[in-house]
């Protein structure tokens, strides 16, 4: 907001008040003071983020008076975090998996606060000397938040059920439920771990922007603030609108015309082609030249959605599915490469030099060991020629990854750490420190 005709900020009379004797100046802030009593908190509130795309999305103000762990958001949330972990997990064993993520929640939840904030008695009740009801009001942002970080945590199936499952399904051998839930809570428990040590350095540096939180933010703010898009509609209506007609739309390829998911272009020029359908096929092919009218198949595509990840990196992840799937392994393939051309071109399945599945039992003691006498006379493993250069590719990533971040962003990484205590705070966590901070044990 642009100053008064020859006023001057407070914070300029609190540095150099000598420079400012003049009756006439003093008079013009005094005056401004009486005519806006908020005018002392006004640096404060116009205070923003530096990046333009945080300041789009997130709210450079905070209401600290808005009750976060009401009622509601603890039977929300541990509704759906239930619930999303039941169903994200179930599907997962699918060939094609589905997973619903938070988004979901976002949704549901909203309707439901607000239904249980009409519905709710609002006596207030008096245990142990502490006050609580079960409707403090209405259903407001911060338990929005609350219900969907809840439901976040199952969000992602755990890494570790696959070592059970595969433990159980391929060598007959199970852990046992007790040291199966001990090792998943470990190795959960871990990753959150690491994330709370971090978060000095990933989460409280302005700089730290992670631009999947921004769509959800944005969602909040939709949901709970009426903000016009510079028309005729607010945020909230137009939310509404591509809501109801994507949700139509996901009906016609997902229900009525399925074909619609998968359009091999290879496939219907020339069907009986053993090589187009190989380089064609969405399922046991290399899906080369598809095009997709489900988003749930475009979004299943990348790590995240589309939308919400930076353009370079969905232009990155392509062109190395294009390199990879597209170059790498027809080349391969039919080239017979590692004696792989008498196996499936794209499949995760074990096969004997012969072609046929490898039937792991036949190699295996009654301890679930390997016996090494059985596996020489059985014959060797193999792979197929994608399977072997994925997973090959897939250790080299992550010494990869760290070299890149080394040689690219390891000064930056230094200074980050070095600056951790003495940087300039942004809003946001000026913000964030009017709460208590949870320990680093």
């Amino acid at each position: 907001m642009a100053d008064a005709p020859g006023a001057r900020h407070l914070d300029d009379f609190a540095d150099t008040p000598q420079q400012y004797s003049s009756s006439t100046q003093y008079l013009d802030v005094e005056k401004l003071v009486n005519q806006r009593p908020d005018f002392a908190n006004e640096a404060e509130e116009e205070e923003d983020s530096p990046f333009e795309m945080v300041r789009a999305a997130v709210s450079n103000r905070d209401n600290i008076d808005l009750p976060c762990l009401t009622f509601r958001s603890w039977v929300l949330g541990i509704i759906f975090c239930a619930g999303l972990a039941f169903v994200n997990q179930f599907y997962w064993f699918r060939e094609n998996s589905i997973s619903l993520g938070g988004y979901v929640v976002q949704l549901l939840s909203f309707p439901l606060g607000y239904l249980m904030a009409l519905v709710l008695p609002t006596t207030r009740y008096r245990t142990f000397g502490w006050e609580w009801t079960l409707n403090p009001g209405p259903f407001n942002i911060k338990e929005h938040v609350i219900i969907s970080i809840f439901a976040g945590t199952s969000v992602s199936t755990a890494y570790g059920i696959d070592v059970v499952t595969i433990k159980r399904m391929w060598y007959k051998s199970e852990l046992g439920f007790g040291p199966s839930i001990l090792f998943i809570l470990t190795s959960q428990i871990m990753g959150y771990s690491f994330a709370g040590l971090s978060r000095k350095f990933l989460v409280y540096p302005a700089a730290m922007i992670w631009p999947v939180n921004l769509v959800s933010v944005t969602l909040f703010r939709t949901f709970h603030e009426v903000q016009t898009l510079g028309g005729r509609f607010t945020r909230t209506q137009v939310f509404w609108m591509f809501f109801i007609g994507s949700f139509l739309w996901y009906f016609i390829p997902g229900v009525i015309f399925p074909a619609l998911g998968f359009l091999s272009i290879l496939c219907f020029i020339a069907p009986s082609n053993v090589i187009a359908n190989q380089l064609g096929d969405a399922f046991h092919g290399v899906g080369m030249l598809n095009f997709s009218l489900d988003w749930s198949y475009i979004s299943s595509a990348y790590t995240q959605s589309p939308i919400a990840i930076p353009w370079i990196y969905a232009c990155n992840v392509f062109a190395g599915f294009v390199i990879i799937m597209w170059i790498a392994t027809p080349i391969g393939y039919y080239k017979n490469t590692w004696n792989t051309g008498i196996m499936p071109m794209y499949t995760a399945s074990l096969y004997q030099t012969n072609g046929s599945k490898f039937d792991i039992h036949q190699v295996m003691t009654p301890n679930s060991m390997l016996d090494e006498a059985k596996y020489a006379t059985y014959g060797p493993l193999r792979m197929t020629f994608t399977f072997a250069l994925t997973y090959g590719l897939g250790f080299a990533g992550l010494i990869n990854l760290l070299v890149y971040v080394a040689l690219y962003h390891g000064k930056d990484i230094v200074q980050r750490v070095r600056q951790a205590r003495s940087m300039d705070e942004d809003i946001h966590l000026k913000l964030m420190r009017k709460y208590k901070e949870v320990p680093h044990w």
